[in-house]
């Protein structure tokens, strides 16, 4: 049954095979020109599985009780007070802009921390904290009530005479003051220096979770482009680069997540899809030469492959309305079989060739043998026919 099949639909494009080669080039253009206008891609992950399936529903359910902000901005400086100067300034300037950040948290600083901060100290941390403190007391009070360099002088003759008096240690005096002379040095040296409080009232170097704090951020994503979240983070960049967070705070600002991670990834798509086509393409000639040593036999198959592949994608626009990352992934597959099927159909067919000098007669014995081919491969060859008529029809 599936022999005569094959036989048939063999004869049928051998028979009539300019009309096949001029339909196939109307369909060809007419299926491109559609490609063209109607062509759109959804780069959504999650709607590549069912939204009905059970646990899909559940995994949605936990995704809107704790959201998953998607962008993690990470704000980093050379002192606590100006990481946290720079992540308030960015943070208010991001909550502005709903349009691309419907939602703005800051999760470890922010009014929150300033109000509560010490609540998330431990024990031993809240009292040496409270401790320097009541000790700086003095030092601070009149820094506040004159915070010049003149305040700073006046505060100093106060801790030496409280030296004098053995009220003060000299020993404590070693960290503020090799703090201080670290600034001036700096300072002296023409290079950008500044003086935290924080760590001088710490009594140690600080540590590196006190330099970074983080913001989460949920961007308003795109999935009809390649890269959903580019908006977001370019309007993140702008942001930080507006208000010269660099400049102001000597912060730096970098991005992590799910969004920028998969756009990056999907950057390097973009960046290498011209180079991997090409190679692709080359590599499919190479191969085709090598098989079929017939310029004839490889425009065939190369048309068969085009003309297929437009009709293809404008039969999936028509169904689906827009491709995702895997649908895009079967261009490849059907590249690959295609060429497979052409290079199975068109060996036979040179095969049988060199026994006829009938060019009908040739295709028609290469069909009726591929009936005693397995189920596998006849299956095979009559794909190879439908996919690639032009190659059994253009006079080779």
């Amino acid at each position: 049954m599936l022999t005569s099949v094959i036989v048939r639909t063999v004869d049928l494009c051998a028979r009539h095979r300019w009309s096949l080669i001029a339909v196939g080039i109307l369909l060809a253009t007419a299926a491109t020109a559609y490609d063209f206008a109607r062509f759109s891609i959804s780069t959504d992950t999650e709607a590549l599985i069912s939204r009905d399936l059970p646990w899909h529903q559940r995994q949605f359910a936990l995704s809107d009780a704790f959201p998953q902000r998607g962008i993690s901005v990470v704000v980093t400086a050379s002192t606590p007070e100006n990481v946290d100067g720079a992540t308030e300034a960015l943070a208010s300037g991001l909550s502005k802009q709903r349009n691309l950040f419907p939602t703005v948290v800051q999760p470890d600083s922010g009014d929150f921390f300033a109000r509560n901060g010490l609540l998330f100290k431990s024990l031993p941390e809240l009292r040496n904290s409270l401790g320097d403190l009541s000790q700086a007391e003095p030092f601070i009070a009149g820094l506040a009530s004159d915070p010049t360099i003149r305040g700073v002088a006046k505060s100093l003759s106060f801790v030496a005479k409280g030296v004098q008096a053995g009220r003060v240690e000299l020993e404590q005096l070693a960290w503020p003051l090799s703090l201080a002379e670290r600034t001036l040095d700096e300072v002296l040296s023409g290079r950008t220096s500044q003086f935290s409080w924080h760590e001088l009232l710490s009594g140690r170097p600080l540590q590196a979770d006190s330099l970074r704090h983080f913001i989460e951020v949920q961007p308003s994503l795109d999935f009809s482009v390649l890269q959903p979240g580019h908006p977001a983070t370019e309007g993140i960049r702008r942001t930080a680069a507006d208000l010269k967070l660099r400049d102001r705070y000597g912060a730096k600002v970098a991005l992590t997540g799910p969004v920028p991670m998969n756009d990056d990834q999907f950057s390097v798509i973009r960046q290498s899809a011209f180079r991997d086509t090409s190679f692709a393409i080359l590599g499919v000639l190479v191969i085709l030469w090598l098989a079929l040593r017939s310029w004839k036999l490889i425009l065939a198959v190369s048309f068969s492959l085009m003309v297929g592949l437009a009709v293809t994608a404008a039969v999936g626009l028509a169904m689906v309305g827009a491709f995702n990352l895997i649908s895009i992934a079967f261009f490849v597959l059907f590249v690959g079989l295609g060429v497979d099927f052409g290079i199975q159909f068109s060996v036979r067919y040179r095969s049988e060739r060199h026994e006829h000098d009938n060019l009908r007669a040739a295709l028609r014995s290469a069909a009726s043998k591929a009936g005693a081919m397995p189920t596998d491969a006849l299956k095979s060859t009559f794909i190879a026919a439908c996919l690639a008529p032009t190659s059994v029809s253009v006079g080779l």
